[in-house]
């Protein structure tokens, strides 16, 4: 079979593993996410190692135009209408969980032996949630009330908050990786979150201008898309975080733009099947041996993550003034964690490719027994704040619901 052929093939299977992961996870409620994954590690080198040797090739411009879209629809989560609504409370739950979890995964990654350069990636990647999972729960449980309003708010903003840190830690951590000081890497990080908001306000702008000027339906997906990718081979070019630019660029639309959700719904329509390639490619990508051997590391990960969140949200909503029980309850409410983590962890192994594969086995480990574990905690979480049940229409507006988190 030619080398067009078996990639032809190759797309095709996996896009129709996407429908069949799609039917599976329905009928028995399993995560989406997690299924893509297990499937590519079932045809990948670890499994039955059915790719082309060509697919190592293209992966990285797949991976990349995934994590532009992920970055650009956070940035439609960033609406300043919507953050003034949210109130002093949802944002000192979330500033506070983002910052516990990173600052407790750091370290103890540090004190357990983690390389440095590791502790501070991994730190990064730890805030990242999965909104999709959460307002699953919340629809299905029929959840209506203050809390769930606070944990809707918080899972539609932590992940651009996530994002921001993770920058900032991977730009440090490459900086040091490469043999700089801590004042190179602080200047390095610092750079990059800069030339990443210059890329995104300087395309945003116009961006916005063209919202409501363009027609939607196709002219509009061309717009959206022309100016994502645009985005992020200017931060590319520029040596800035490509992820961090499509999100400013999002964030920007989304304040500026007349008739701003249109982008949005047109960068959607391509975001699924973009996404199955992604997700089964990452498990193609990983190393069973590398996840079975990180035992201690991985173990830290998962406990530090979860303490993290807890003790976060438990520190931010005291501070906000929130009841007892949402200060309880709001951190196991946003434990689960997808494909977001899983996308930082493939941005982090292409800058640190020493660290690459026990980066990801770490990741993927977690996120597989995050998105299982998860949503039953912030069902137990729903039903222990009296919010249950207590909505006859549980519908929600929310970025980021239906989408694979």
């Amino acid at each position: 079979m030619s080398d067009q052929a078996a990639i032809f093939v190759t797309l095709g299977v996996i896009l129709l593993l996407g429908v069949l992961a799609d039917l599976v996870g329905r009928r028995m409620k399993l995560p989406r996410v997690t299924l893509l994954i297990l499937a590519g590690i079932a045809i990948g080198p670890a499994g039955l190692d059915l790719l082309p040797a060509s697919a190592t090739a293209w992966y990285p411009l797949v991976s990349k135009v995934a994590l532009l879209i992920i970055g650009f629809l956070l940035g439609g989560r960033l609406a300043w209408r919507h953050l003034e609504k949210s109130g002093r409370r949802v944002l000192s739950f979330s500033a506070f969980e983002v910052l516990g979890v990173a600052v407790a995964l750091f370290l103890g990654l540090w004190i357990a032996g983690a390389p440095l350069a590791m502790a501070l990636v991994l730190a990064g990647i730890a805030p990242a949630s999965a909104p999709a999972a959460v307002v699953s729960v919340v629809d299905k449980l029929g959840a209506k009330g203050d809390f769930t309003d606070s944990l809707l708010g918080i899972v539609a903003v932590d992940d651009a908050w996530g994002l921001i840190v993770f920058s900032v830690m991977l730009a440090v951590a490459a900086a040091l990786a490469g043999g700089g000081g801590w004042a190179d890497a602080l200047t390095h990080g610092g750079r990059e979150l800069g030339m990443a908001l210059l890329v995104g306000i300087a395309l945003g702008v116009p961006s916005a201008w063209l919202v409501g000027r363009v027609r939607g339906g196709d002219p509009m997906e061309a717009e959206a898309l022309g100016m994502v990718l645009l985005a992020g081979g200017a931060a590319l070019y520029l040596g800035a975080s490509f992820i961090l630019a499509a999100m400013v660029l999002g964030a920007a639309v989304i304040n500026l733009g007349h008739e701003e959700h249109r982008p949005f719904d047109a960068v959607e329509k391509v975001e699924w099947p973009v996404l199955v390639i992604f997700f089964v490619l990452a498990g193609a990508e990983a190393d069973l041996g590398r996840i079975a051997g990180l035992g201690l590391v991985g173990g830290v990960y998962v406990v530090l993550r979860a303490a993290g969140l807890v003790a976060g949200a438990w520190l931010g909503g005291t501070l906000a003034g929130a009841p007892m029980r949402h200060r309880v309850w709001m951190g196991p409410a946003i434990l689960p964690q997808a494909g977001v983590a899983l996308g930082m962890a493939l941005v982090a192994g292409d800058r640190l490719p020493d660290l690459k594969q026990d980066i990801i086995a770490v990741v993927i480990g977690s996120t597989v027994l995050f998105e299982i574990l998860g949503p039953v905690l912030t069902r137990v979480a729903l039903v222990r704040t009296g919010d249950a049940g207590r909505g006859a229409d549980a519908s929600r507006d929310v970025s980021g619901a239906g989408r694979p988190g």
